[in-house]
């Protein structure tokens, strides 16, 4: 393995991890010994270094870690500190709610019950950490299963699935009808 792609896989890996890891697993990624790879990251962080790039590599007792420089701090902040924030519209709730009672559930099953294309709202519940990919269908073309995460329970109050409230018979009846009602309008227009 050239030099070049050890040092690549090594910053590959500190990058995803985010915290310290430890000489031996950088090693055992890097397909190196640990003098060498040691070297590699001492290398990478020199690098760093000389390129005033916004990271720097630190070694803590064995380990390393990828972190932002100190002087930067404050610009991290700017952004970290502000909460991510996303607005739940009434399409996005439409089909949270159709995932979290009917999953796991194909975009397919989503779109005959809403009626229209639902990518993109599925992307963006994805995006919000709300819904997630929880497996295939076995049939062919394999779809995607749809289901909510942890973060949609938390975001919701719930423990589980289970406690979500169940709509009153006499309600659904009551949709039932006027949503036949309008459909009896649109074709008769």
């Amino acid at each position: 393995m050239e030099i070049k792609e050890a040092k690549t896989i090594l910053e590959a890996v500190l990058f995803a991890m985010g915290g310290s890891v430890d000489l031996k697993s950088l090693s055992e990624a890097a397909g190196q010994d640990e003098g060498t790879t040691k070297k590699l990251v001492q290398s990478l962080a020199d690098d760093y270094d000389a390129e005033g790039r916004g990271m720097k590599i630190i070694e803590l007792e064995g380990a390393f870690q990828m972190c932002t420089r100190p002087e930067y701090y404050e610009n991290l902040i700017k952004v970290a500190a502000q909460p991510r924030k996303y607005v739940l519209t009434e399409v996005l709730l439409e089909t949270l709610s159709i995932i979290a009672y009917k999953q796991p559930v194909t975009k397919l099953e989503i779109e005959k019950i809403r009626g229209v294309k639902s990518d993109h709202a599925v992307n963006k519940l994805i995006e919000y950490g709300l819904v997630e990919e929880v497996g295939r269908l076995s049939v062919p073309g394999r779809p995607i299963l749809f289901g909510t995460t942890e973060e949609f329970l938390r975001s919701f109050g719930v423990s589980s699935v289970e406690e979500l409230p169940v709509a009153n018979p006499e309600q659904v009846e009551e949709f039932k009808q006027e949503a036949e009602e309008e459909v009896q309008l649109k074709l008769d227009i």
